[in-house]
């Protein structure tokens, strides 16, 4: 149950035994138990409680209608106001915590530690804090302490040790088989949601799927699309039917190919890839995050970071309708050449899209032909 339906549940509780003020004593018991003031209970409208909390509620409003009496009487008359509040002591362990990343040069120190705390004490981090009010254990510390080195020292990637991450509002399990899916993807995705939403019946190749994002994700969010998603790696595939599963996807299906070397049908709406694009010589100045976790193949063609796009240009046309689309996510100086690219396979550039940071980030190409 969400706060709000807590706050509705106690009112009507209370109501039955003819309290005066229903909902003043119901907003008095739950913003104790949570460790609220009162009127900013309402800003936290859409929160889970947890089952510790919803029975302390439950214990306060059984109180209350036993002895008829209100909060602040029933309060006087428990232990709980002498039991210790854990707050200041894990405040002080969160605060060392970030202190430790950030004399390790984890970039961002304080969201990394609160992530990692969230994730040890199954809440969320917007509500972390909001559940300092219990003591934590020495199981849950020693995870905590694990993560913080993991991340601190050894720069494993924080979505890797979370071993999940959140793409486009989906969860995706993570690991280091895998590239990390990045916000910057979101904007690719977005303009092929508007690409298929136009199409009556759209089939969908997704290149070099990874994680399975991309794929996924146009597949919860245009319920029309068949989607392929292929790659070269069988570890990748792994993952990404892990993450089928995990978002109850049907119009989705993976299959192990070095590009087309495996795709038969060639009558696709769309071709969408986000291939490995960093040069080599770029890749070797890396931070240490990047480069000694995800997989290389995933983020460099080995060469000037132009061999997949060519290549995808070249072939691509081949599996796709007249008037089909072909959308690159691209890297920070590659907008202008890879359209080109395009240009000179036959396609007519329709957008050059920026990302967050104001850099041209995708490119979408249609091929020549009748519509």
């Amino acid at each position: 149950m969400k706060l709000l339906d807590i706050l509705k549940f106690s009112e009507e509780y209370l109501k039955k035994y003819s309290f005066s003020k229903p909902r003043l004593e119901s907003e008095k018991v739950i913003a104790h138990v949570l460790k609220l003031d009162r009127i900013g209970l309402y800003a936290y409208f859409d929160m889970e409680l947890t089952e510790e909390q919803k029975n302390q509620i439950r214990s306060f409003l059984r109180v209350m209608a036993r002895d008829r009496a209100e909060f602040t009487q029933v309060l006087k008359s428990t232990s709980e106001t002498k039991e210790v509040s854990f707050q200041e002591e894990n405040r002080e362990l969160l605060r060392k915590s970030i202190e430790y990343l950030k004399n390790n040069n984890v970039i961002d120190a304080r969201l990394d530690g609160e992530y990692i705390f969230a994730h040890v004490l199954g809440v969320t981090r917007a509500t972390l804090t909001l559940n300092f009010h219990r003591k934590i254990t020495e199981e849950e510390k020693e995870k905590i302490k694990k993560m913080l080195i993991s991340r601190g020292k050894n720069k494993r990637p924080l979505q890797y040790i979370l071993g999940e991450w959140e793409f486009y509002g989906y969860p995706f399990k993570v690991d280091e088989r895998v590239l990390i899916p990045r916000a910057d993807t979101e904007i690719l995705v977005e303009q092929c949601k508007f690409i298929l939403n136009e199409q009556e019946n759209p089939k969908v190749l997704d290149i070099g799927t990874g994680s399975g994002a991309i794929s996924i994700t146009l597949g919860k969010e245009v319920k029309k699309a068949q989607i392929l998603g292929l790659d070269i790696s069988e570890d990748a595939i792994t993952v990404a039917e892990e993450n089928k599963k995990l978002n109850k996807v049907e119009n989705v299906r993976f299959l192990k190919s070095d590009i087309f070397s495996n795709v038969v049908d060639k009558d696709y709406t769309l071709i969408v890839s986000n291939p490995p694009y960093i040069p080599m010589e770029e890749y070797n100045t890396l931070m240490a995050e990047v480069k000694n976790h995800e997989p290389l193949g995933a983020l460099t063609d080995k060469g000037d970071g132009y061999y997949f796009y060519k290549t995808i240009s070249r072939e691509g046309k081949n599996y796709l309708i007249n008037g089909g689309f072909l959308a690159f996510e691209v890297g920070y100086n590659q907008a202008e050449q890879v359209s080109k690219f395009m240009e000179e396979d036959g396609y007519d550039i329709v957008a050059i899209v920026k990302d967050y940071g104001g850099i041209d980030r995708v490119v979408i190409g249609r091929k020549n032909g009748e519509k």
